[in-house]
């Protein structure tokens, strides 16, 4: 199922109009080109998202299938919850869009061990400075259990750990996006806490209590669908090897961008266009609700949501954790998730923004969705 597209970042020049008879100059399709020009200036956020802390964020699959959200262009914030949801939806191209900038940073990381990694075990023993089995390509088919398990009692080993990161670091390199010498303490940060913590990896928040109730990356390869059945990027092979092939022809493209900035939404929603593409999902995760309560800015999100082409299949994915004291109707109790997660079609956002119907944030998330 797997759609094969041509390889690179191709940003084509088009005909300012039928009549034009000059050509606009091509720009730089380069990867680094590319993440350089949908970027703008970062900004602070108060966690240090390492990996994501919603464990209900699978549970939107059968929502996604019953509005036929497949194709087009992907957008998402934080680091690889989003390679799951590409697994889903095989998206032509992906923008992993992000105020700070250390998750743009994060995902060159993940992007250079895609690069060496022939399957999943070898990714998260490069990930997690395993050795890598000598019978490796003997793994390509068995089951996530068993790759947990090889994780779980195999230890960590120093050599391993300063080969994948001279290796890693030369990939990195390679890929010619301007990093100066914090970025690259930030990416070396990263890899050390995925080392020292391996599937325990979790979430953590700057200044504020760090809940031990959120999943660890172990659990989050373990997330399921509403049916209970594991669905992750990491689950099965067919999804990685879909995640694999993007990142190896560039086609997941790590930017620095405001969701209510004035550059990089709208960019990606030209670029889309060029190319006669559809946005098919937008993943906020629960952004909207520190543009609502907290940081403003809702207004300019919404009217940059208003700019990105879509069709009746485009939709918005976002998470609710309950902070407003009201069980939210897709929260799924007994399986131990923290938070509910749903997807809106991006026409019914649009109209119920046009109308005044979002004035609060349990407006937003409360009506309007998809029904499993």
């Amino acid at each position: 199922m797997i759609r094969r597209i041509a390889s690179g970042m191709v940003l084509a020049a088009t005909l300012a109009s039928p009549a034009c008879t000059q050509e606009r100059p091509a720009a730089d399709s380069s990867f680094a080109a590319v993440v350089a020009r949908i970027s703008e200036t970062g900004g602070y956020f108060d966690s240090d998202n390492i990996i994501s802390n919603e464990s209900s964020y699978l549970q939107v699959a059968s929502q996604l299938a019953k509005v036929g959200t497949h194709g087009g262009v992907y957008i998402g914030v934080g680091p690889d919850q989003n390679f799951s949801y590409v697994a889903l939806i095989r998206p032509s191209i992906a923008f992993m869009l992000d105020i700070r900038r250390d998750n743009m940073l994060e995902h060159l990381l993940f992007k250079s061990i895609f690069a060496q990694s022939r399957n999943r075990l070898e990714y998260l023993c490069r990930l997690f400075g395993k050795p890598i089995p000598a019978d490796i390509d003997l793994w390509n088919n068995r089951s996530i259990g068993l790759i947990m398990a090889y994780l779980q009692q195999t230890p960590t080993d120093s050599a391993s750990v300063q080969a994948y990161r001279r290796a890693s670091n030369d990939r990195i390199s390679g890929f010619r996006v301007a990093l100066d010498a914090r970025d690259r303490s930030v990416i070396d940060k990263y890899r050390a806490e995925f080392v020292a913590d391996g599937l325990e990896t979790r979430y953590s928040s700057l200044g504020r209590n760090n809940r031990m109730d959120y999943p660890t990356f172990g659990q989050l390869m373990l997330a399921t669908d509403r049916a209970g059945k594991p669905i992750g990027y990491l689950a099965e092979e067919d999804a990685f090897q879909y995640v694999r092939s993007m990142q190896q022809r560039d086609r997941i493209v790590p930017v620095v961008g405001n969701v209510a900035g004035d550059k990089a939404v709208k960019a990606i929603g030209v670029y889309a266009r060029d190319h006669g593409l559809k946005v098919s999902a937008f993943y906020l995760s629960n952004v909207e609700q520190y543009l609502i309560t907290r940081d403003g800015g809702f207004d300019e999100f919404a009217a940059n949501v208003k700019t990105l082409p879509h069709d009746s299949t485009g939709v918005i994915v976002r998470s609710y954790f309950g902070r407003f004291g009201v069980a939210h109707p897709l929260f799924t109790p007994g399986r131990g998730t923290i938070s509910a997660s749903m997807i809106e079609r991006v026409d019914s956002f649009l109209k119920r923004y046009q109308a005044g119907e979002i004035r609060t944030y349990p407006d937003l998330v409360f009506n309007g969705f998809v029904q499993p």
